[in-house]
């Protein structure tokens, strides 16, 4: 697979694809190969069928592990071998779409009071108040700081994709306490060393401990902060035009799921036990 490595590689470059969905092309397209120990040009559909069947059936790979698996290897044929795609036909399976966890705000304060480190909570604070993914988080630098603006760069976005955020006041003031203390010179969240950024599984530790000192039962993960202030956005009126764009999602269907969280909705309904009071009442003795 040598030769259509490199082709493979040439053309994923050539459309600016991120280095981290190369690697996983890649992969995706090693297995197939090493699946049929042939190679993928002497492959076509009854291989791509078998091998998706494979993975979804006797791997039990996820709805996006699977999709990824069908993306590389429409990939492969359709630009890198040139040739007609040829399972169009074999549809992904349909999603089963989960409603994300919410923090409710009370909960999301105690989340910031027990974080005892100064950098953890900046750490939290600035993921919350921005709507930030972790590895967004993870990679902002100092310069990505914008006090004047009140707004805050995302460089490192999904897809390589930049676009700006709000800046909370709040944050803001934590940061500059977190800055006289620790004084990042490039990365703004700094790991073992001060030239490299620190991990996403770090900011993820960071948010399970802070969850169990808060006494959060709730299934949550340092993602969830995204999930929260989208949410709580929606709950204070904000369209969701304007949501997106913070978020950096390239639909808006993908920002309606927050419709299905928000309370707004459903703040004006009542319940019909609650309108038939003498059905909630234990009867007296």
């Amino acid at each position: 697979m040598g030769t259509l490595r490199e082709q493979m590689v040439t053309e994923l470059q050539l459309r600016g694809i991120t280095p981290k969905t190369q690697k996983a092309y890649l992969k995706e397209v090693r297995d197939f190969a090493v699946h049929f120990n042939k190679s993928p040009e002497q492959m076509g559909e009854e291989e791509i069928r078998k091998y998706l069947l494979y993975i979804l059936n006797e791997k039990k790979a996820s709805e996006g592990t699977f999709k990824n698996c069908r993306s590389a290897l429409k990939f492969l044929y359709k630009t890198t071998l040139k040739r007609h795609w040829e399972v169009d036909n074999i549809p992904c399976p349909k999603s089963k779409r989960k409603l994300p966890v919410v923090l409710d705000l009370s909960e999301v304060e105690a989340l910031f009071s027990a974080t005892r480190s100064l950098k953890h909570k900046a750490i939290l604070m600035i993921t919350y108040s921005s709507g930030l993914r972790i590895s967004e988080t993870a990679h902002l630098k100092v310069t990505d700081i914008d006090s004047k603006r009140m707004m805050l760069r995302v460089q490192h976005g999904k897809g390589g994709k930049e676009r700006y955020s709000i800046l909370s006041h709040t944050a803001l003031e934590c940061l500059r306490e977190y800055w006289r203390k620790y004084r990042p010179a490039d990365w703004l969240f700094f790991g073992w060393k001060k030239d490299s950024p620190i991990s996403i599984s770090s900011i993820q530790g960071v948010f399970r401990t802070a969850r169990k000192r808060a006494g959060i039962t709730k299934p949550a993960s340092a993602h969830t902060l995204r999930h929260s202030f989208a949410t709580h956005l929606v709950e204070a009126g904000t369209d969701l035009h304007r949501v997106q764009l913070l978020l950096g999602h390239a639909s808006p269907k993908t920002t309606t799921i927050y419709l299905h969280v928000s309370r707004k909705s459903l703040a004006q309904v009542v319940s019909p036990l609650d309108l038939a009071p003498l059905l909630g009442k234990p009867e007296s003795s």
